[in-house]
């Protein structure tokens, strides 16, 4: 069994909202990321990455995305605690909220930063800058700016 993750690659202009995970997170305590987090078992239920992708990102950084979300990319990888994860991706255009660390035991920080900023930041892990630079490539021709 997986567990399933999902994370929003959020887009303001030519920016993107990324964390600094929490130190005293299990997984990755202390790197970038992507906001996101894991999906609950709700039975039968439509939209659920979509509604988590949302809920997840209102949670750790009092942010609101629109509703259209668009498919980046999923990955598959083993956690820090030896569990089994699927890691689905979403571009999300930002549409109101001021980005906080509303959840420090989740959150350490948030920035705003340009694609090039978190390539060359000495804590963005590698598949962090794989999803900013696959989510940079499809922002233009899915999403209207």
């Amino acid at each position: 069994m997986f567990i399933v993750n999902v994370e929003g690659a959020i887009f303001r202009k030519d920016k993107w909202l990324i964390i600094e995970r929490s130190k005293k997170e299990e997984h990755a305590g202390g790197l970038l990321s992507l906001v996101g987090g894991k999906v609950d078992q709700e039975g039968n239920s439509s939209d659920i990455l979509e509604r988590t992708v949302k809920r997840e990102i209102y949670e750790e950084v009092d942010v609101m995305v629109k509703d259209q979300l668009t498919y980046v990319h999923s990955t598959s990888f083993v956690a820090d605690s030896g569990e089994n994860v699927i890691d689905i991706v979403f571009l999300c255009e930002y549409e109101s909220g001021n980005a906080m660390p509303k959840s420090p035991d989740e959150v350490e920080a948030v920035s705003w930063m340009t694609a090039r900023q978190v390539y060359e930041h000495p804590n963005a892990p590698d598949y962090l800058k794989e999803s900013i630079k696959r989510a940079e490539n499809m922002k233009g021709t899915n999403i209207s700016l």
